[in-house]
């Protein structure tokens, strides 16, 4: 994603966070159709508002909430993590494919002296992410890692860079070891002797088809900063013929109303690209092939020949047969004197 465009955090996340919440009831879910939706960060900022505006929030919401995560509320890289041959691994999982979950943060593994050091680091302003938030996060990793080293493991220390709100002992219960506060860095620290131990019952070949998965999200989430690109690459390979919002759609892992929301919040629509992808595979056919006018509309999704006409007519503002002979070369001249 370019470096200006808003972060942005996948649905299957907020859909957890509401689930650990009594807002799960009556938050907004039912807007998002697939887990691989994704919201603005804004949103995400307002969902987390409203969690914790709730009348049985308190200053350890977000530690429950990241504590009750669950391997769906993180897709594709909570299977990741499942799938691990141990702690290190998972956690270069989450190095890499975090942003899949949330581009509003960067997940780090450090390793000296002994200890590995596991560091998330928010990516917006930090007025714009609340300290639940971060501690949401935190606490969802080290739940994560009990997935693979058992509900009783517990890392050496963790820290937090905000200052702390209620009591301890909701923090050295949930993550089961030293928390300190205004440090440096949100930090998990684990022994070397548990990130490299390895699981007695590991599939390479199950971790390998999740990775081929995450790789192909990742590539999807990084080639184009706005669903309107993505589209319109989609497009360029695309048979125009029956193409319709639902194979981009299914392409890019977004839902087609999440779709028509990206696009017209990028002032466009499927609508507006489909025509200009046939304008622009029409002029090609016309400029590199002799197809008939008859045979090129159905390969750009048109009728027939007369629809062909009245369309390129409306594009270039002549009609197909005419831009043909514009842009086509002229034949070469049998005598070669050039009609001079």
């Amino acid at each position: 994603m370019s470096a200006t465009a808003s972060p942005s955090v996948t649905a299957c996340y907020a859909h957890a966070v509401l689930n650990a919440t009594a807002e799960g009831e009556s938050g907004p879910s039912a807007s998002w159709d697939l887990p691989t939706d994704r919201l603005e960060y804004g949103e995400m900022r307002a969902l987390w508002d409203s969690v914790l505006d709730a009348g049985d929030a308190g200053p350890h919401t977000g530690l429950l909430v990241g504590d009750r995560i669950r391997p769906e509320g993180l897709h594709i890289l909570g299977h990741l993590v499942l799938t691990s041959a141990g702690l290190a691994d998972a956690a270069r999982a989450a190095e890499r494919y975090h942003p899949l979950v949330s581009q509003a943060g960067t997940v780090t593994l450090h390793r000296a002296g002994g200890v590995g050091r596991i560091r998330y680091r928010p990516t917006v302003a930090p007025a714009a992410m609340h300290p639940q938030q971060v501690e949401a996060v935190v606490a969802g990793m080290v739940r994560a890692a009990r997935w693979i080293a058992g509900d009783d493991w517990a890392p050496l220390a963790v820290s937090f860079a905000h200052p702390r709100a209620g009591s301890a002992e909701p923090y050295a219960r949930v993550l089961g070891c030293p928390v300190t506060f205004d440090a440096p860095e949100n930090t998990i620290t684990v022994a070397d002797e548990d990130l490299d131990r390895r699981r007695p019952l590991y599939d390479p070949a199950l971790n390998a088809l999740h990775r081929a998965y995450a790789d192909r999200l990742l590539d999807q989430l990084s080639a184009g900063a706005t669903a309107a690109g993505r589209v319109r690459r989609w497009l360029e390979h695309a048979g125009l013929e029956d193409a319709g919002p639902e194979g981009a759609a299914r392409e890019l892992n977004l839902s087609v109303r999440t779709l028509r929301r990206a696009l017209h919040a990028e002032g466009t629509s499927w609508r507006a690209l489909l025509d200009a992808a046939r304008h622009g595979r029409a002029g090609r056919l016309l400029e590199t092939t002799d197809l008939p006018l008859d045979r090129i509309a159905p390969l750009v999704g048109l009728s027939g020949a007369t629809a062909l006409v009245r369309a390129f007519t409306r594009w270039e503002g002549l009609p197909p047969g005419a831009y043909r002979l514009r842009h086509r070369p002229a034949p070469p001249d049998p005598d070669g004197t050039g009609g001079g």
